[in-house]
């Protein structure tokens, strides 16, 4: 993705304190970019966004910014409005080149985040500024939360057979890699790319198997129905019109469904299917890898 000997840029990077953000951060200070680190707080302030953009005189600006809930007012906040803000001073500061970090769920939106993110994405296109659109397959912290679980010996927990979702995850720093690859590379101008790591394509079994054989463990499975996700949201969703807390919680039991069920591919726009063939590779770094420091670390 990204040329022998990048040109520096002048390289403002919004969510550099998150997990892909702070990657992004390391890689583009490796590449000699002058990066400029703008705080979530400074997009919710119009006149301190300006002067930040104003001073920084981006000719590149990236966003890893999104919503830490997905809840919907939440979304709304920042996976809509913060980028919509940052793209208004993209654009008054003079910048070419805007690179969204959004997320590859988006393609069947169910979910109040996808649509926000969806929003700002058309919002993006239609702007008139170079854009790139890059949706990812899930991250390796999506599929890290039962490492200490199988530590301790207990077994890991499947939906179903373990078989009914599909990835091919990608590390953060491959990730930052590929994000800064799109600099200065016009294959990459108005563009919408979805990317995984290096194959094949994963099933939440065959994560936790890779998982025990770092442990050098035995591999011991729990099978847990996405059903429960669906009660719960029905549930909570009775008293989503009096209570915020009802309305939020009930988008979670969504949330938690929705990633149950959902494999994290690129559809295929003839079939609607999820397929893994078509979902493009990028990277070195495997989840077996990423499982063995873990837990080296550990």
């Amino acid at each position: 993705m990204s040329p022998d000997r990048p040109v520096p840029r002048r390289i403002v990077l919004a969510g550099a304190s998150g997990m892909i953000g702070s990657a992004v951060a390391a890689q583009l200070a490796a590449e000699g970019h002058t990066v400029t680190a703008l705080p979530r707080a400074a997009l919710a302030d119009g006149a301190a966004l300006a002067a930040a953009m104003a001073a920084a005189r981006p000719e590149v600006v990236i966003s890893c910014i999104a919503s830490r809930s997905g809840a919907p007012k939440d979304a709304e906040a920042v996976d809509y409005r913060a980028n919509l803000a940052l793209l208004t001073a993209a654009e008054a500061a003079g910048a070419g080149h805007f690179i969204l970090l959004s997320a590859i769920c988006v393609q069947k939106p169910l979910l109040a985040f996808q649509h926000a993110k969806l929003r700002f994405e058309a919002a993006l296109a239609e702007s008139g500024i170079g854009y790139t659109i890059i949706r990812p397959t899930a991250f390796f912290k999506s599929l890290s939360g039962q490492v200490k679980r199988v530590k301790a010996g207990k077994p890991f927990l499947i939906f179903g057979d373990g078989n009914v979702t599909r990835c091919k995850p990608i590390s953060d720093g491959d990730l930052a890699r590929f994000i800064a690859g799109c600099i200065d590379n016009p294959e990459a101008l108005g563009k919408v790319l979805p990317i995984g790591g290096p194959g094949p394509a994963l099933s939440l079994r065959d994560a936790g198997e890779l998982l025990f054989a770092a442990a050098g463990k035995a591999p011991r499975f729990r099978s847990v129905s996405p059903a429960m996700f669906t009660l719960a949201g029905k549930l909570l969703s009775l008293g989503a019109p009096f209570s915020d807390w009802f309305a939020e919680k009930a988008e979670y039991a969504r949330i938690a469904h929705y990633y149950a069920t959902e494999s994290m591919l690129l559809r295929d726009p003839a079939t609607g299917e999820y397929s893994a063939d078509l979902t493009p590779e990028f990277g070195s770094e495997t989840l077996a890898d990423h499982y063995r420091r873990l837990l080296a670390e550990a």
